[in-house]
């Protein structure tokens, strides 16, 4: 333990069900994880970032108020995991804080991403150097921002699986592919993961979410829906490209069921798993690809990856604990190695995924 650099990682995405937090060291061949926790978001505390992220304008009280209650959940899950990790913090070399997201405009005349999380009260409450801010460096030299853990999914499986592809299937999905006979690597944001099929959840069966996609399963696909829903212009757009909560929402959801006809609560959750499948099987590359690991709260949806596997015919779909890396802390981990990128003066970006002018060091640090 003493000879190793310990980097910690925190992660909150569009599903707003809490902080995924990894600590990890990253000087073999694969990385180490170490400790991992999960903190779930208070429901007054969800509450607010999902109204901050829908709502067209903000109060700077009700902007500023809900950071710090965000940064200091930040700063419980990191405290409480190095007591139960029984580690000292003076172990850990940076904490990277990816934020919570609540606006990202990436294709507009000013490009712009909000993510909160106040990296200074953070590296007060933790006695930790914070590395956070990692998107705008990215879009100030005229990428996307997003998405990030491309340069880590590559990191960690390229050498083994050398036709491969990830989708991490948070709030919206997001691939990163690679091929040996291309020597290159794509990555985006391909459309809506479980975002909505959890506001499904909530409205229809007041959950939040769908266990295993049991109840999916019990539905039929509507096929109306499905195809008004694919006519999204997003779906269509070239990669590289990024969304998220301001795209794909309630109000989209039910502006899409007003132009179809009456459908049964369960057919519509089914209908959204099959559009989180076939709108994320679409956007791949099969002419290659022999393996596609998936990460993030989708790969507990059974229903969806059988979804995935029979739109993948010969291509083998498995959740990323297959590949040695825990599903729910991928991104996490991302945002450690991150950490550890900025304070090497590495990049982290890739400028084919983000469509960056060039390698770029992300995050902005934050002394203990």
């Amino acid at each position: 333990m003493k000879d190793r650099e310990i980097f910690a990682g925190l992660m909150s995405g569009t599903s707003l069900d809490g902080v995924d937090t990894a600590l990890a060291s990253f000087q073999g061949e694969l990385p180490e994880t170490i400790a991992t926790s999960f903190t779930p978001f208070p429901s007054d505390l969800k509450y607010k970032l999902h109204h901050l992220a829908v709502a067209d304008s903000w109060r700077p009280d009700e902007l500023f108020a809900a950071e710090s209650q965000l940064t200091l959940l930040y700063a419980e899950a990191i405290n409480d995991l190095l007591q139960s990790a029984d580690i000292d913090r003076s172990r850990i070399h940076a904490i990277g804080c990816h934020g919570q997201t609540i606006r990202h405009r990436p294709a507009i005349n000013w490009p712009y991403t909000c993510q909160l999380g106040n990296p200074s009260l953070l590296a007060e409450k933790t006695g930790i150097t914070v590395i956070a801010d990692f998107r705008r460096r990215d879009i100030a030299a005229g990428g996307e921002g997003a998405p990030l853990a491309p340069a880590f999914h590559m990191h960690v499986l390229q050498h083994r699986f050398p036709n491969c592809a990830v989708v991490n299937i948070g709030g919206i999905a997001n691939i990163t592919q690679w091929s040996e006979k291309a020597n290159a690597v794509v990555g985006f944001d391909c459309g809506p993961g479980n975002i909505l099929m959890d506001a499904w959840c909530s409205q229809a069966f007041q959950q939040n979410c769908d266990h295993g996609g049991q109840i999916a399963r019990t539905g039929s696909i509507n096929h109306a829906l499905l195809q008004e829903m694919k006519k999204e212009p997003f779906f269509s757009l070239s990669a590289p490209k990024s969304t998220g909560r301001e795209l794909f929402n309630h109000d989209w959801l039910q502006a899409n069921l007003q132009k179809t006809a009456s459908v049964d609560d369960r057919d519509i959750l089914a209908t959204l798993t099959e559009l989180t499948a076939q709108t994320i099987c679409e956007a791949l590359n099969t002419n290659t690809l022999t393996h596609l690991f998936v990460c993030g709260g989708g790969a507990h949806n059974l229903f969806l990856m059988e979804r995935l596997s029979r739109h993948l015919p010969g291509i083998l779909v498995k959740g990323t604990d297959s590949a040695g890396i825990d599903p729910d802390f991928m991104e996490a981990m991302a945002f450690a190695w991150l950490a550890m990128r900025t304070l090497a003066r590495l990049p982290g970006n890739i400028p084919a995924v983000t469509r960056a002018q060039g390698e770029r060091i992300l995050g902005a640090i934050y002394p203990a």
